[in-house]
């Protein structure tokens, strides 16, 4: 998994609330058993038309929000099934993080495990953000998992919460096996001195 610290990045907006699973990537592309081809996916019902053509008013798509590493999402963001093929769709994109006012639980736990940092952030921060992004696209944010906060253009920091094993794990760039096996020398020496 891939660590992270510090990220600075422009915005892509997705201002659409209950965004489920589905939505993000659709049952059709659900049939492997790995990540690959399911970027294709990703928000497909909204990339393309029914004939399949290209959307170019579409967020994603659109050539200022190129390259950006934050997807700033409306309220409840990632509801519905549990599909672990979410944050593997968002993550193939290019997205490390996702702002939002609320997550699924599901979904977040499944984007933790997968290195996606999803980031909470009070409603105010939230308005700002999409006013930020809709009147200069190019809006940098960066967001620092040590001291978990959002720091906006102007200076202010906003906080967002995580738990502490998730954390640590996203810090120190492994996933919920690595940790474990970091831990085999404690668990050996554990073993040797245990009286069972």
């Amino acid at each position: 998994m891939q660590q992270f610290t510090t990220l600075t990045s422009h915005i892509v907006p997705l201002p659409h609330a209950d965004v489920d699973t589905d939505q993000i990537i659709p049952a059709s592309y659900l049939k492997v058993t790995d990540k690959e081809g399911l970027v294709d996916g990703l928000f497909s019902r909204w990339r393309y038309g029914p004939d399949g053509e290209w959307n170019p008013d579409f967020p994603l798509h659109r050539p200022e929000h190129q390259g950006a590493q934050i997807l700033l999402a409306g309220d409840n963001f990632g509801c519905g099934s549990s599909r672990e093929h979410a944050p593997w769709a968002l993550a193939g994109w290019g997205f490390r993080a996702i702002i939002s006012t609320s997550f699924a639980d599901i979904f977040r736990n499944n984007a933790l495990k997968n290195g996606l940092l999803p980031v909470e952030v009070d409603e105010e921060t939230h308005r700002q953000l999409f006013s930020l992004v809709n009147e200069e696209p190019g809006t940098e944010v960066s967001i620092d998992l040590a001291s978990q906060t959002v720091m906006l253009p102007d200076g202010r920091r906003a906080p967002f919460p995580i738990d502490s094993f998730s954390k640590t794990c996203l810090l120190q760039g492994i996933d919920q096996l690595g940790y474990l096996l970091k831990q085999a020398p404690a668990i050996v020496a554990f073993e040797k001195n245990s009286n069972w």
